[in-house]
């Protein structure tokens, strides 16, 4: 199988696991902000943002090591154990540090939630643990599963607790922590996990090989953090835990756009590393990335046009000035999507310690620009650094990566994207109805265009698929 025809189906296989939920997500987004006050939307928001900052201290990433190095070892069955022996023991003990010092520390915290900051990081790190490991067997059909098995069950037990019985972020908080917890009892059992553990299988020597390669991943992790979790805290000081509910809302469409990124990218990260000593990796890596730039770009354009139409009904009034920020928060994924797109070379390459170094970068551009604008412009200082930082990091990485693989865009595309944007932004903040119209037939008609031989590819396999079927 070729290695575009290998990266399509270990991506629809992905896909297939996500997809639906991200739908279901999508549409159970309105019941969210009508029965949740801006306050209590904006504590959760607040609170998983602190988890995300614990795991990577906790886990200094050795999840992502396991996954990168089970690539490696896919044909040693003795080499396997180890592995996830290793990282496995590593994470009992660095939760049990973690529950030491939370349970001394606790008396201090003084919210009504403080326990989800405990109980919700210990299984995310399990969880991502099981994730990753079927991801590095690899298993994608698994790792599929268990991601459809986490966002269905949080969704479903969020109408449990939220509509039936009113717990409010209570409930939000306990149906994530259960929709975990079934994800790692799946993957442990279906992956048969348990006969990859054994204490003689546990080498101290390899953990210091892992963590060679995934502590440099800490920084970039916590930059990351900066990048996409600063927002929250800057704007919770000075503008209130309410206005971070309204922050909340209006970047939660760009942070769909890019998980739908992210079931590509997953995919994407295993087909570079397999490929990347390839002798026509340059094309391999231009090809793809400039496939990837029309298709995802054009959603995010189609997500920008159709929003005017679709806010009204998706989102409850108490949250209306959500609507001003989202097509900045957009444009700041889109550049996201494009960075990490080619920022897979350094995974492939096992380059962790650049990764931190552009990361770290864009996350002090973030937070010198946000703390400089929030006073001024309120809520906009959120977004608009994003655009800022973003930017900053994929310019940097495009020219610092072209030192390993000569990745080539096409000018004419870029061009016209830039066009686009310029034509989407006048259109959504005029908020005329027609204008809103020709803009969203505009954008269809471009989408068709830039992506028409993706488009033919995609019916002549589906057409090869049915004959297949038929015959």
């Amino acid at each position: 199988m070729s290695r575009s025809k290998q990266l399509a189906k270990n991506t629809a296989i992905i896909a297939l696991g996500k997809i639906c939920t991200q739908f279901m997500s999508f549409f159970l987004f309105p019941l969210y902000t009508a029965l949740l006050s801006a306050e209590e939307y904006g504590i959760v928001d607040l609170f998983s943002t602190y988890i995300m900052l614990f795991i990577p201290l906790i886990t200094f990433q050795m999840e992502q090591a396991l996954f990168r190095h089970l690539i490696d070892a896919r044909d040693n069955e003795n080499e396997k154990k180890v592995l996830i022996s290793t990282v496995i023991a590593f994470a009992i003990f660095q939760t049990s540090l973690y529950s030491i010092i939370f349970f001394i520390v606790q008396n201090f915290i003084h919210n009504e939630y403080k326990y989800f900051l405990f109980t919700n990081v210990v299984v995310y790190i399990f969880s991502e643990i099981m994730l990753q490991l079927a991801r590095g067997l690899g298993d994608n059909k698994t790792y599929a599963l268990g991601s459809f098995i986490t966002a269905i069950s949080t969704m479903l037990l969020n109408i449990l607790f939220i509509v039936v019985l009113k717990l409010g972020a209570a409930g939000m908080f306990q149906a994530i922590f259960l929709a975990n917890l079934f994800c790692i009892t799946f993957i442990f059992f279906r992956k048969k996990v348990y006969s990859y553990i054994g204490l003689q299988s546990v080498k101290i020597k390899k953990i210091r090989e892992l963590l060679k390669y995934s502590f440099p991943l800490v920084p970039n992790s916590l930059s990351w953090w900066i990048l996409n979790a600063s927002d929250r805290i800057v704007v919770s000081i000075f503008l209130g835990v309410a206005a971070n509910g309204i922050l909340a809302v209006s970047s939660k469409f760009s942070s769909i756009y890019i998980s739908f990124y992210n079931i590509f990218n997953l995919t994407w990260m295993e087909s570079a590393t397999l490929h990347i000593q390839d002798e026509d990796r340059d094309d391999f890596f231009s090809n793809t990335i400039s496939t990837v730039l029309r298709l995802f770009s054009s959603i995010c354009f189609c997500i920008i046009a159709v929003m005017p139409f679709m806010f009204p009904f998706l989102i409850n009034e108490k949250f209306e000035s959500a609507y001003y920020q989202i097509p900045i928060y957009m444009l700041a994924a889109l550049l996201n999507m494009l960075l990490a797109s080619y920022s897979v070379v350094y995974i492939a390459l096992k380059m962790t310690k650049k990764m931190a170094k552009t990361a770290a970068f864009a996350g002090i551009i973030n937070i010198i620009s946000l703390m400089i604008m929030v006073k001024g412009i309120g809520l906009y200082a959120a977004s608009i650094s994003s655009v800022i930082a973003y930017g900053s990091m994929m310019i940097y990485r495009y020219f610092d990566i072209k030192k390993y693989v000569n990745i080539r865009f096409e000018k004419g595309l870029l061009i016209t994207n830039l066009l686009m944007l310029v034509f989407l932004f006048i259109s959504y903040y005029q908020m005329n109805q027609l204008l809103n119209m020709i803009a969203f037939l505009v954008t269809l008609t471009y989408t068709a265009f830039v992506n028409r031989e993706l488009i033919k590819d995609m019916l002549n396999m589906l057409m090869v698929h049915l004959q297949k079927k038929t015959s």
